[in-house]
């Protein structure tokens, strides 16, 4: 190995920098070969955080390669032109800071996979016990382990570069009100966002609305400044947290069941069989395995109409899905009317009198 390198240094500075770059592209195709393969292993396994392991440090340790290699190549040269730039010094503070942002890029690239894997797992089985965080608590925590890496990484690599963090902590201190009055709207977005964490007024996925802003959508992204509401016609609404601080809300979602409350009118001439149609109607109700009778239920006369005679029904149904929630009301609104016309009654038709002309009763069959 010796005899190697003193030939190698005999050939001059072009063939020990070719050669510093030869075994650094080597080195790199080995070691983006070996986690490849390692990846494949992995890949089939049903752990999350494995996977995201591999893929984060492929793209660092490349770079970690060529760049020392790179530091290696120009170590090489300053043995032979002196220069003040190609100081070891000066190679050793890049070498740190290099070190310093590759870890960063490195765990934050992490944090951002898992969180990716962990969602996915989350959607295909959300009632996993492995699974007990929701997608806006797993957001939330995502976001602030990033920060955390973030200010780590720039508290390091400060002192490094020769800037005292007690000298910086001082002038925050001096300029923080300066840059607070600057800031104010950003900073009272970032606290809304926070508040929206920890109050959990609505997730990620909740359909939410408001009774005093035109805004009613599902909740798509809660960023730290923004929440992205897509509306139900497609389009994203973009609005800031701090809307948030004092805004009524309601969320739908939240929702534990989905109300029927509909009025029903049948004809004069059907004033009899109010009672009995009241009553059947109710006991369908009761019946009806969509229909929570734990919940309300009321059907009772209500009102003489000027062309009919009224009842209203009052119930909530079990599921708070909207689609399904629309075919049990059409189911009932089908029973009612059979419930209604098996007792030889039948809705009223409206009428109206003409010319002092007295009204007469249609049936809503003719």
């Amino acid at each position: 190995m010796e005899n190697l390198v003193d030939s190698i240094r005999d050939l001059g500075w072009g063939a020990e920098v070719f050669a510093a770059v030869t075994i650094t592209l080597i080195a790199r195709f080995i070691a983006i070969r070996i986690l490849r393969g390692l990846g494949k292993h992995l890949h089939k396994t049903s752990n999350v955080w494995d996977d995201a392991l591999l893929e984060s440090a492929q793209s660092p340790l490349s770079w970690f390669i060529l760049i020392m290699g790179l530091l290696w190549a120009v170590a090489i040269s300053n043995s032979y032109v002196a220069t003040d730039l190609f100081a070891e010094d000066n190679l050793d503070l890049v070498r740190q800071l290099t070190f310093i942002i590759l870890i960063m890029l490195f765990v934050v690239r992490f944090i951002g996979l898992a969180e990716s894997r962990w969602s996915e797992k989350l959607a295909r089985d959300p009632t996993s016990e492995q699974t007990r965080l929701d997608p806006t608590t797993l957001a939330a925590l995502a976001k602030l382990l990033r920060l955390s890496v973030v200010i780590s990484a720039a508290l390091l690599a400060l002192p490094t570069v020769g800037i005292e963090i007690t000298a910086l902590l001082a002038f925050g201190g001096v300029g923080g009100i300066a840059v607070g009055f600057a800031a104010q709207d950003l900073l009272s977005n970032f606290f809304g966002g926070l508040m929206i964490y920890m109050d959990r007024p609505f997730q990620i996925g909740d359909w939410i609305r408001s009774p005093d802003r035109e805004i009613e959508g599902t909740v798509e992204e809660i960023g730290w400044r923004l929440t992205i509401v897509r509306t139900f016609d497609k389009r994203p609404l973009y609005i800031p947290n701090s809307v948030f601080n004092k805004l009524a809300l309601e969320n739908p979602s939240r929702m534990s069941n989905r109300r029927i409350y509909e009025t029903i009118g049948l004809r004069c001439c059907d004033a009899a069989k109010m009672g009995v149609i009241v009553g059947d109607v109710k006991q369908m109700l009761k019946d009806h395995k969509e229909i929570d009778s734990k919940q309300t239920l009321i059907v009772n006369f209500v009102s003489f109409a000027p062309s009919s005679l009224d009842f209203f029904v009052y119930t909530f149904t079990k599921t708070t899905d909207w689609v399904r929630f629309h075919e049990i009301k059409q189911d009932v609104m089908l029973k009612i009317i059979e419930v209604v016309q098996s007792h030889d009654a039948d809705l009223a038709f409206p009428t109206i009198t003409l010319d002092g002309i007295e009204p007469t009763l249609t049936n809503a069959n003719s």
